[in-house]
């Protein structure tokens, strides 16, 4: 028989640390649980581990207990005078559920309370984070997306699953996202900087307006395809949710930016969306006439066709006699260089915004990846150039970022590596230092 915390031990929090509660439901994905729960012990967070009865059947108790370092219970009525539910729901400073299965959406979806965890989540007025992992075609069911819309609608945050091989040898959206990443994510609702224990940071961009562009824009060649380049977003959208954490008004111009990546956004992120080049430079314009911050982190084109066909070009024409087709001929014209113009034109009258670039670069036989960062550095203007190199493992996608960043005269100022969320908070940190060291601009 086990007890909640008691109403004295409820009374503070653990030193250094907030006092969470791990949810574990039935999902192949419960064996990450563990690493989940000590990350979260590790950073100086004291935890509590509340599985469903269906997630005992794929990891035991005493493995829980053990990472976690205290009982564990998963019924209402393994102690009915303790009033668990009521005592765990109120001591909770957070409540992470990973996995989240499609059954404990459901129910909590539906205010069921028949177990000792979603009589928790039903219980605390503590943030409840879900991280859902389950097959693919119960994740894009109609029924489970209701659910997850139900539950965003009503304040909880819902970590969308990675894309990957699933069990069974079936590959898409469903897989619980790395232990890291999602101790970020659950910390990040209150305000933490991260899951390795460093402080939260100050709200000191309250007032301040940032603007932050991410993605990669597409330029139409005819109405089937375009040019276009393999940024996901993911920095930018970790920069934007960096500001927010600090308390600056976001507003955020994504360029083809995937929905699930959307979704990780905090609630008041302004989102803008656009399609090609001069569209993002349209909206970064309008967006920063009262701009403190500008973070341009979209890969936009340096080029566009010269003309949009009004119908698909044909590889083989009429009368073509079917053989090796000609080859075709693509005029390219330069797209308006958007930092470059921020710089030189500003769009705010007092010309008091902080332009923070991104150049993404892979060095080639005229000068490494910092060579030609400076010379961009140096050419663009901008108050700080983030310069990371780029390939095909490295720098676009779900993958670590390493970036270094200099000033307008090419000078280095500052380098940092790790998830992209650790990069977006080291970069707003820097933004936040240089903001309050600069001295004012003329206006």
């Amino acid at each position: 028989m086990t007890t909640g915390p008691s109403r004295s031990e409820r009374a503070a929090p653990a030193p250094g640390g907030r006092r969470v509660v791990v949810g574990v439901s039935g999902s192949i994905a419960a064996y990450k649980a563990p690493f989940v729960i000590r990350l979260l012990r590790q950073a100086g967070h004291e935890v509590k581990v509340v599985p469903t009865a269906a997630a005992l059947r794929f990891i035991g108790a005493p493995a829980l207990a053990a990472v976690s370092g205290g009982p564990v219970a998963c019924g209402v009525f393994d102690d009915p005078a303790a009033v668990e539910h009521v005592a765990t729901g109120e001591w909770a400073e957070l409540v992470l559920v990973a996995p989240a299965s499609a059954d404990l959406i459901a129910r909590v979806a539906a205010g069921r309370a028949d177990d000792l965890l979603t009589a928790t989540i039903l219980t605390t007025t503590a943030p409840v984070v879900l991280a859902p992992a389950m097959h693919t075609q119960m994740w894009l069911n109609p029924a489970t997306r209701d659910n997850v819309a139900t539950l965003r609608r009503r304040g909880l945050t819902v970590v969308p699953p990675d894309s990957g091989p699933l069990t069974g040898g079936d590959e898409g959206p469903g897989r619980l996202p790395e232990p890291e990443v999602l101790v970020d994510r659950a910390l990040a609702v209150l305000g933490e900087r991260g899951g390795r224990g460093q402080a939260r940071p100050d709200r000191d961009l309250t007032g301040l307006h940032v603007v932050v562009s991410a993605g990669g824009t597409r330029e139409p060649i005819d109405p089937v395809r375009y040019l276009g380049n393999r940024s996901s977003g993911r920095q930018g959208l970790a920069v934007a949710r960096a500001a927010h954490e600090r308390g600056a008004r976001v507003t955020l111009v994504a360029a083809h930016v995937e929905d699930r990546l959307l979704d990780t956004l905090p609630a008041g992120v302004e989102v803008v969306m656009v399609g090609t080049a001069v569209e993002l430079g349209e909206a970064v314009r309008l967006a920063a006439r009262d701009a403190d911050v500008v973070v341009m982190a979209a890969a936009v084109a340096d080029f566009r066709p010269a003309s949009v066909s009004a119908t698909k070009i044909k590889k083989h024409r009429p009368g073509d006699s079917g053989g090796a087709a000609g080859t075709g001929v693509l005029e390219l014209v330069d797209n308006p260089d958007v930092l470059a113009g921020l710089v030189a034109d500003p769009p705010r009258r007092d010309g008091r915004t902080l332009v923070v670039g991104f150049a993404a670069e892979t060095g080639d036989g005229d000068g490494d990846v910092l060579v030609h960062g400076a010379a961009k550095a140096r050419r663009k203007g901008a108050d700080l150039l983030a310069v990371n190199a780029v390939g095909t493992e490295r720098g676009f996608g779900d993958v670590p970022n390493s970036v270094v960043v200099l000033d307008a005269d090419g000078r280095q100022v500052a380098r940092a590596s790790g998830t992209k969320e650790e990069v977006g908070r080291a970069l707003v940190g820097l933004i936040a230092d240089r903001l309050r060291t600069e001295v004012p601009r003329p206006g």
